[in-house]
């Protein structure tokens, strides 16, 4: 493992943006290279970590803060901690940079809803239209798109491959990566 120092990779964007696609492309490709890694999935997190929280505004806020602080532990041991999690206000964002602090990196996984919507296996946009579905981001919950990421991937038209380079060509720049 030659990993210089840790990061926290924060993919934020809308449900079926690409977010845990592209956190896997990364994360294989971090480990194909010998650099530890992890991937702190938001659903997968949900279900174990935080499974006593729900999807209300404050709740959203203390799910975030967890994974936000668990990425943290990672990162401080030399991982690059890849968060997949829709962090939908720039509260949330703001709060794990904070946490955080040097080596955050925010990424926007900016995928129109309409391709989201289409993308979407389980149908929740479908229930979430019909009412079904309290807060989902998007629909009847905000998402409030990243005024400033460090990083910006249209999923929906940049290639995986060409989109996990983009990364690593950004944690080399950080010096995350030895050269």
């Amino acid at each position: 493992m030659t990993t210089t120092r840790g990061a926290v990779i924060w993919m934020t964007g809308l449900s079926g943006a690409g977010k845990s696609t592209l956190a896997g492309a990364l994360h294989h490709r971090l480990e194909e290279a010998g650099h530890p890694s992890i991937v702190l999935d938001g659903d997968v997190l949900r279900r174990g970590l935080n499974a006593d929280l729900g999807f209300t505004p404050e709740d959203r806020a203390e799910n975030l803060r967890r994974v936000a602080h668990v990425a943290a532990l990672f990162m401080q041991q030399g991982f690059i901690a890849i968060a997949a999690v829709i962090s939908p206000e720039h509260r949330h964002r703001r709060a794990a940079r904070e946490i955080v602090g040097e080596g955050f990196v925010e990424v926007f996984v900016n995928t129109p809803l309409t391709v989201c919507e289409a993308r979407d296996s389980k149908g929740l946009y479908a229930r979430a239209r019909r009412g079904e579905i309290p807060h989902f981001t998007g629909i009847s919950g905000p998402f409030e798109a990243p005024l400033a990421p460090d990083i910006a991937i249209e999923a929906d038209r940049t290639p995986l491959d060409d989109a996990t380079d983009c990364l690593l060509a950004h944690l080399y720049s950080m010096r995350c990566l030895p050269e």
